[in-house]
């Protein structure tokens, strides 16, 4: 394959990953890896390379329009950031150390989780009444702006948040996915923030938590310029694209569907991995 014809069908993939991310919730990165890996047979730590530098550009725009829309607690967002960090680069130390096979079995078995995240109905979490004592001291309640007006919140058990954290960055740096399923649960089942929330400073968080490990996987050369580029690209515009169709399309039945989906490449990941092919 030329080098013209692999650049448009990466990009095609990324543009497909973008757009079912964007639909339900999980991300393109998540989708992206396995597929450059399952469809092009490209190295999965190039795939992975990429798909950190895809999740860096695609936060980076989600951040900023949380952050000036007041629903980010930016606070709570920098106290978590030391656990993912230090969860991501000890995940990109991991993956030099694990085979490509390792790697997509463990990568499948999150696609699995994934799929089962997408197709459940979520129901709202309880919201604690008193804060934690580290969250009293540090400040880490908020307000958040509903059309009903503001709404206050404390934050609660920030010990088994920052633990979960650590764990989501330690897959963002392995995998090179947001983990961001993972951020939200610590958030909002774990420390009691609002859904809304805990996804806006999820969206905060993963763009610092992919830097760090990306700069390891740049130092080692597995973030090429002809794979990264297209991907970064093609997620951006799938991403877009699915926010303005979200509106208008059966969410419920296609997250349904999207789960099947995920589910079935998990199967194939796993597969090629306890094979050695991949």
């Amino acid at each position: 394959m030329s080098l013209l014809l692999f650049t448009l069908a990466v990009f095609g993939i990324a543009i497909s990953a973008g757009l079912l991310g964007s639909l339900t919730g999980l991300g393109g990165a998540i989708v992206v890896t396995p597929a450059l890996s399952l469809l092009l047979g490209v190295d999965l730590r190039y795939a992975i390379g990429a798909s950190l530098v895809s999740v860096i550009a695609t936060s980076s725009g989600a951040a900023a329009a949380y952050v000036r829309d007041g629903l980010s607690n930016i606070r709570v967002g920098i106290f978590l950031e030391v656990a993912t960090t230090a969860g991501a680069i000890t995940g990109a130390l991991l993956s030099g150390r694990l085979s490509t096979g390792a790697l997509a079995v463990i990568f499948g078995v999150v696609l699995l989780h994934s799929a089962w995240t997408i197709s459940r109905t979520r129901e709202e979490t309880p919201r604690p009444k008193q804060d934690g004592r580290l969250a009293r001291w540090l400040r880490l309640d908020g307000t958040y702006r509903t059309p009903e007006g503001e709404v206050d919140y404390v934050v609660t058990k920030e010990a088994g948040g920052f633990g979960l954290m650590y764990v989501a960055g330690v897959l963002s740096g392995l995998l090179g996915i947001g983990s961001g399923a993972l951020k939200v649960i610590a958030m909002d089942r774990v420390m009691g923030l609002p859904f809304k929330v805990s996804t806006a400073t999820s969206s905060f968080m993963i763009g610092v938590t992919a830097v760090a490990s990306a700069t390891i996987y740049l130092k080692r050369g597995y973030i090429r310029p002809e794979i990264a580029l297209p991907v970064m690209l093609g997620v951006l515009a799938g991403s877009m694209v699915g926010a303005r169709l979200l509106p208008r399309m059966p969410v419920k039945t296609l997250r349904k569907i999207f789960a099947i989906v995920v589910a079935v490449i998990s199967a194939q990941m796993i597969i090629e991995g306890l094979r050695g092919k991949l």
